[in-house]
């Protein structure tokens, strides 16, 4: 009888085949755990409302209203007082700017061309994410937005200017309050607006509390 015979070399075909498995659970199990993450972030219930201030200078009155066809919880805010073209936008809390672009189309409407041709959606906008799932929401910038996305903000910053860009018919600001990625009634200084649905004309005046003193 013939005996067995080797090369004397030892085999790795084994432990490669069981490394390559062992970078591959690696592989499963992160991905897991970031879908995972994302998903607790979206399922997780929202943080308590931050004091979210009028997006407009310390003191000025404002009159919010809605319309229908405008959508439930949409405000839109116009000056009682002087031309709302180019007014400071204001942060109405503390957050970190998620957006900060274009929504839609610019369209013409400027201030030397008021009736010029309507865009398409929210024109320039800016999105900010205040934590805990909150979410505030500024459209119809007159220009591009003083902020840039990743950029943390505090309350009463200006990000923008009042303007007439996108699908809107003067110069306004279009605001909404985001409470896990669903629209709410808006509140102000710790009170409701009062805006809940767009099924008939609505409008109420609010002062601005967004000053400087009152900033955290």
């Amino acid at each position: 009888m013939l005996g067995t015979m080797t090369t004397g070399r030892p085999t790795r075909r084994r432990p490669r085949r069981r490394a390559v498995l062992v970078v591959l659970a690696l592989g499963a199990v992160v991905a897991l755990l970031a879908v995972a993450g994302v998903a607790w972030r979206f399922l997780r219930p929202p943080g308590p409302r931050p004091l979210f201030q009028l997006p407009v200078a310390c003191g000025e009155t404002w009159q919010l209203g809605t319309y229908p066809g405008h959508d439930d919880y949409d405000v839109d805010l116009f000056p009682k007082r002087g031309e709302a073209w180019g007014r400071p936008v204001l942060a109405s809390s503390a957050g970190t700017v998620t957006v900060a672009g274009i929504n839609g189309s610019l369209g013409g409407r400027t201030p030397d061309d008021p009736d010029g041709p309507r865009g398409r959606g929210g024109g320039y906008w800016v999105k900010i994410d205040h934590g805990g799932r909150w979410e505030t929401q500024y459209l119809h910038l007159l220009e591009p937005p003083l902020v840039r996305e990743g950029q943390r903000v505090a309350r009463g910053e200006q990000i923008g200017r009042v303007g007439s860009t996108g699908n809107s018919g003067a110069p306004h600001l279009h605001y909404e309050q985001r409470r896990g990625r669903e629209k709410v009634e808006t509140w102000f200084d710790g009170e409701p607006s009062g805006i809940t649905h767009d099924d008939t004309e609505y409008t109420v005046t609010r002062k601005s509390n967004n000053c400087a003193a009152a900033r955290p």
